[in-house]
This record gives structure tokens, sequence and C-alpha cells, in this order.
């Protein structure tokens, strides 16, 4: 029994490292091809669309709950040092460094991601992007590349957008609880701002919505198998992504520690 667990493992382990050597080598081919000139703009700001802009109700609603419930949980912790009057500073800088980044690129992730790697999966098993080949079209830029850049451009707007939603509701919470002033609280959240707090979890959109969209893209591009393939695409697709987020995540954070000291 323990040698087929351990078989599983070893297994788990051997997909997982050509995974990544599979998404390394893919996106080589992606810079490959982004380097070369023209750009298929309206392609792209259609996926904006269609991959970015149809997220908002979802990352809207976990905006609010994120500030919501940082604020109420941490109000007790603060009452009892004394120190409630740093709970907005708290809150903002909780939500502007790490939490509003990576919980969003993390729905982001489970919506986008695995409507990529069945998208593309479906085209792969019903021979579509074989055709464009033969057709003489590049189906590479045309589907992964433009794919890909509006998932790197979006995210970070998205992110913008949660951070903003989670400190109205962490306000909320505090006005229910505290009967807490809109002037006291917008105050103090931008007066414990800095540039160091907002822009390095802010930039990090970037590497999350570029991994977001080349393990979709990569899932579903090589996809095979029929409808069993399309589905493995784009159930492994949130389970890679979201975990190279959390990788990348851990990474970046010692990379902004070590390029902006507090």
């Amino acid at each position: 029994m323990s040698d087929k667990k351990q078989t599983v493992s070893g297994k788990r382990f051997g997909e997982f490292f050509s995974n990544i050597g599979g998404l390394t080598n893919f996106s080589m081919m992606f810079f490959k091809n982004f380097l070369i000139p023209p750009y298929d703009f309206k392609e792209i700001k259609k996926h904006m669309d269609e991959l970015g802009v149809k997220t908002l109700p979802i990352v809207s609603i976990t905006g609010i709950i994120i500030g919501f419930v940082l604020a109420l949980q941490s109000l007790p912790v603060m009452v009892r040092f004394g120190a409630e009057a740093f709970l907005p500073a708290t809150v903002a800088i909780s939500v502007c460094r790490e939490l509003g980044p990576v919980i969003t690129a993390l729905i982001f992730a489970g919506r986008v991601s695995s409507g990529i790697g069945a998208e593309l999966g479906s085209m792969r098993v019903t021979e579509q992007i074989d055709a464009m080949e033969v057709s003489a079209i590049n189906p590479f830029r045309y589907l992964v590349v433009t794919r890909i850049i509006a998932c790197t451009l979006i995210l970070p707007l998205l992110t913008v957008f949660v951070d903003f939603l989670a400190l109205l509701g962490a306000y909320v919470a505090l006005m229910l609880s505290q009967n807490l002033t809109f002037e006291y609280y917008m105050g103090s959240v931008f007066s414990s701002l800095t540039f160091v707090d907002v822009m390095p979890g802010l930039l990090k959109t970037f590497v999350f919505g570029f991994i977001v969209g080349v393990v979709g893209s990569y899932k579903g591009y090589t996809a095979d198998k029929g409808t069993e393939g399309v589905g493995k695409a784009s159930t492994t697709s949130v389970v890679l992504s979201s975990l190279l987020i959390l990788l990348f995540d851990m990474v970046l954070v010692k990379v902004t520690v070590w390029l902006w000291p507090v």
C-alpha cells in the first residue's frame, strides 16, 4: 500500500515539474511572438471585457467582505491594547500590501484560467486550431498572445477596484461598531499609506495576471484526449495557477522588502 502511495506521489511530482518545464517553453514562445508586431488590439480589448469586466461582480463582493471581516476581526485586538485609533491604517496597509492583490488574483485565476483552459481545450480537441494552422493563420498569436496580454493588463485594474471596495467595507464595519466618521477614517487611511505600501502590491499583480493567462492558455492549447482532456485542462489550470500565484507572491514579497526596506 505504501509503495502504491509513493508511486502516486512520485507521479504527481513528475507531472508538476513537467508542467513547469512546459510552461517555461510556452512563456518563451509567448515573448517570441509578443515582440513581433503588429498587435491585434481589437482582440485584446474583447478579451479584457470578457475575462476582466465580467469578473467585476464576484471580486466586488469579495472586496467588501475582505475589508468588513478584517476590520471586525482586528477591532477586539486593537481595543485590548488601546490602539483602536490605528485600526484604519492597519486595514489599509494589510489590504493594499497583500490581501487585495493576492485574493483578487486567486479569484481571477478561478474564473479566468479555467475558462481559457476550457475554451482553448475545446478548440484543440475539435481541431479548430489545426484548421487555423492549415489556413496559414498563426493560432498562437491570435488565441494565446491576445489572452495573456489581456489578463496581464486587466488584473491590476481589478485589484485597484477591490482595494477601494475593501477599504469601503472596513469603513462600514467601523461605522457600525464605533460610529466612526467618514472624514476621520479616510484621513487616517490616506495619511498611513505610502508608495511602498501601494505600488509593490499593484506591480506584482502584473505578474499574477501573466501567470493566469499563461497557465490557462498552456493547459488549453496542449489539451488532448477529447472531452476528458478539456475537463482536465480546465481543472488543472485553476490549481496550477493558484499554486504559482502563491509561490511567486512569496518570492515577490522578499524582493519588495529588499528593494524598499521599511
